[in-house]
């Protein structure tokens, strides 16, 4: 049994790598190839100047439907979260969004049965109508896959495994498509055009990528299961006219998706001029693949050197260095000239911090979610989170509307070799690729710089507050009359300890907090192993981000809070595994967390284990029946009648 779950954990892991990497490599192609097929490759150089109104209005359409969808993106997870199949919430989507948006991506690498020319408007209006069909159904499956990571199971230390997973998925993905685009395309072409290719090579590229985004869709399917609990069951629910409210009342969010819009604008203009450098100022298309080759390299090496260098120098000085080292290679970039040593050098310098910031953002905005909940008193983490898929599609849109302005006005569209780009039409494309990007960049690191705040300090003292406020707001729909029904008064509670260890006085420990009984009348335990198990049959109220304590209601109604060491909140995680969520049931005895002392004690800090009964207000008798020695997990510490959790 213990092999067959390990084999299923092996598969689902596989399973939803292989599912971010079509996923990326979709992404990829849509934002940054698809662009180029539409310039330079739609129309034959014979079209003349009906060629170039065409791209722009193309370009212009891309750039009205992706802002029309942003303002359709929040919505779409709540519509995810209020799906109920048999499936689950997630798998529809995935499936959906795969099989449509792969059979219109195949479409638009056509010229629509040469409508393009024939008929540009009747084109014109079933593009729009496809690009706009598939774009919505790319983030259902979108928000739907990247949202799936808590179903798949509710060990941490098992989501942590499939997140990185995906993430060596995704980055391959994302990079592979670089690597193999010119080589596919011209493989396919039946005319090589200078080493640019034809429509044919063009929708072989387009095919290909396709049925990868459909197979790894149905693969994630397939190889991945949904799990349920009441976590996953949504107790209060945000109404469509509530979800801009919810994310523009977090300051913090909101400053911190300002400078990601800004800056992710920035690099996808540059990003998606690449190719077009190859191709139209260096002339060498085909050696685009040795660039997408050392990206897709360094950007696994970059994932796994953030978490040691931002332990090491905070993440907002990650980000800043990596800024800086971005506006080096910009520089460079610009002065690289035909020299393919050159651009090679500074294309990778360019992309080597891009990883860092992106996890560097993914890490602030996932700590805003507690900041919001702190603030006004609502956690919505499918909506805070939904912010930055939605920025990289308004990078995506604005950078299709510059890329697609700077073909046309270089002279980098249909039929134009490198010989035939004019000293103006360089300088014009430079500006372009280099300039305009810069600016942005620099534009949204002024707004990080002034109005960012939430580094990991502050992140540690928010979770410490909510530590002492859990309980003054339970996450439950049940009214008082509810609650007395299910609770029996006259019940007595047996309260197990939860951490095998050294019994302690609760006054005796260093966070002056829990000593003062602030927290609540309680003990404290200095661990002779990492295990925390249930006290007592409940349900669990408060999980934390960081896993170094967890809030529990018995089915009495005692409420009881576990804490692992003093000042572990700003350890953000390492060293500890949590096997429940919140809104569980579990069992007296049943194992809640696992922590590692030796990684506590690494950090400097005291593992200590605080347990305190938070509405030991509301219990009659309350009797501590062991308060110093030895014990171990299981031993009954205590016992509780009369209790009234409504009082």
């Amino acid at each position: 049994m213990g092999n067959e779950s390990k084999a299923r954990k092996i598969t689902s892991r596989i399973a939803y790598s292989f599912g971010a990497f079509g996923h990326d490599a979709f992404y990829a192609t849509l934002s940054t190839y698809f662009i180029i097929f539409v310039t330079g490759h739609l129309f034959d150089k014979d079209s003349g100047g009906q060629s170039a109104s065409m791209i722009a209005a193309i370009t212009g359409i891309i750039f009205a439907l992706r802002f029309i969808e942003l303002a359709i993106d929040p919505l779409i997870g709540n519509a995810i979260d209020n799906t109920n199949s048999r499936w689950g919430h997630f798998k529809p989507w995935i499936v959906i969004g795969g099989i449509i948006g792969s059979v219109v991506l195949a479409i638009l690498f056509t010229t629509m049965g040469g409508l393009n020319v024939s008929n540009p408007t009747m084109y014109l209006i079933l593009f729009a109508i496809l690009y706009i069909t598939m774009d919505i159904f790319y983030s259902f499956k979108d928000v739907g896959f990247w949202s799936m990571i808590p179903a798949i199971s509710f060990d941490s230390k098992e989501r942590e495994k499939t997140a990185t997973y995906a993430r060596v998925g995704s980055n391959i993905g994302a990079n592979i498509v670089a690597v193999i685009v010119m080589p596919i395309v011209l493989l396919f072409s039946a005319n090589s055009n200078h080493g640019q290719g034809d429509n044919r090579g063009w929708f072989a590229f387009g095919l290909i990528i396709a049925i990868t985004a459909l197979v790894s869709a149905l693969v994630v399917a397939i190889g991945t299961h949904e799990n349920d609990s009441e976590l996953r069951k949504n107790v209060e629910k945000t109404s469509f006219k509530d979800v801009f409210k919810v994310l523009a009342k977090n300051d913090q969010l909101m400053w911190m998706s300002l400078t990601y819009g800004l800056y992710t604008a920035g690099i996808a203009i540059t990003n998606a001029l690449e190719l077009y450098y190859f191709t139209y100022i260096l002339g060498e298309a085909g050696k685009f693949s040795i660039l997408g080759t050392l990206n897709m390299i360094i950007g696994v090496i970059s994932v796994l050197f953030f978490p040691p260098l931002a332990q090491k120098f905070s993440r907002r000085k990650v980000f800043f260095w990596s800024i800086g080292l971005m506006l080096v290679a910009l520089v460079m970039f610009t002065f690289s000239g035909t020299s393919l040593v050159m651009t090679i050098i500074s294309a990778v310098l360019f992309y080597i911090p891009q990883p860092l910031i992106f996890l560097v953002v993914l890490m602030v905005l996932s700590d805003s979610v507690e900041y919001g909940q702190l603030k006004f008193g609502h956690r919505d983490e499918s909506l805070t989170l939904s912010v930055r898929p939605l920025l990289d599609k308004l990078g995506g849109a604005v950078s299709n509307g510059i890329v697609g302005l700077t073909a046309v006005l270089a002279g980098m569209t249909a039929g134009a070799t490198a010989s035939d780009i004019t000293t103006h039409g360089q300088v014009v494309f430079k500006l372009m690729m280099f300039g305009v990007p810069a600016l942005l960049i620099l534009a949204g690191t002024f707004v990080f710089f002034k109005k960012v705040k939430l580094d990991e300090k502050m992140h540690a003292d928010i979770v410490n507050e909510l530590e002492k406020t859990w309980h003054k707001h339970l996450d439950t729909d049940e009214s008082m009359e509810e609650i007395e029904k299910e609770v029996d008064a006259n019940a007595t509670v047996e309260y197990q300890v939860p951490v095998s260890g050294t019994l302690l006085p609760l006054a005796d420990v260093s966070d002056k907090t829990f000593a003062s009984g602030k927290m609540g009348e309680g003990f404290a335990i200095k661990p002779s192993d990492g295990g925390v198990y249930a006290p007592f049959d409940g349900v669990v109220e408060a999980t934390f981000p960081t896993r170094h304590a967890i809030g529990l209601r018995s089915d009495a109604g005692v409420l009881t809070l576990i804490h692992i060491g003093v000042g572990t909140v700003d350890m953000r995680g390492t060293g500890f595994v949590q096997y429940v969520e919140k809104g569980d049931h579990v069992k007296q005895g049943q194992e809640l967390i696992e922590f590692w002392a030796p990684a506590i004690k690494k950090a400097g800090l005291d593992d200590t284990v605080m347990v305190v009964i938070t509405n030991h207000d509301r219990i009659g008798n309350l009797e501590f029946t062991k308060t110093t020695g030895e014990v171990k997990h299981g031993d009954k510490i205590a016992e509780m009648s009369e209790i009234d959790p409504t009082r």
